[in-house]
């Protein structure tokens, strides 16, 4: 099972990311504030991070530079969803090293889900060669 670490200080938000991400079959940890998901972090390897930007104690972009230079985090994907839709936010937070970015007047469940699972299925070691072989003489 994945596991996805949701930082977003709107509690009914990262609520909503937890229901569908659950339903989708992942283990979600959700962190209030960017200082909180160093502190996950520290026994919790997600496969992927949600990451808010406009956060209390640590913003996003400092979350998502630090994550990004710090080796044994560095190879963590990041789906940034935020409010800030501005092409510099954009263009920033894809240069610290975000794998995505989703803007939260755009956002539905769905294509969350569906982006998460892209990401998860693409850096996930055992999907490499998952392919059925039939054996020879089977109808």
């Amino acid at each position: 099972m994945a596991k996805i670490l949701v930082a977003e200080d709107d509690k009914f938000l990262a609520n909503a990311y937890r229901i569908k991400l659950v339903r989708e079959g992942y283990d979600v940890k959700i962190c209030y504030d960017g200082e909180e998901v160093f502190r996950s972090l520290e026994n919790y390897t997600p496969d992927l991070i949600i990451l808010d930007l406009i956060m209390p104690r640590m913003d996003g972009f400092l979350v998502l530079e630090y994550l990004k230079k710090t080796e044994k985090w560095e190879n963590i994907p990041v789906i940034v969803v935020s409010n800030l839709g501005q092409s510099e936010d954009i263009v920033r937070a894809t240069k610290l090293g975000a794998e995505d970015y989703m803007i939260k007047t755009d956002l539905s469940m769905k294509n969350l889900a569906e982006k998460v699972g892209a990401i998860v299925r693409k850096n996930s070691p055992s999907t490499s060669n998952n392919v059925e072989t039939s054996k020879e003489g089977e109808k």
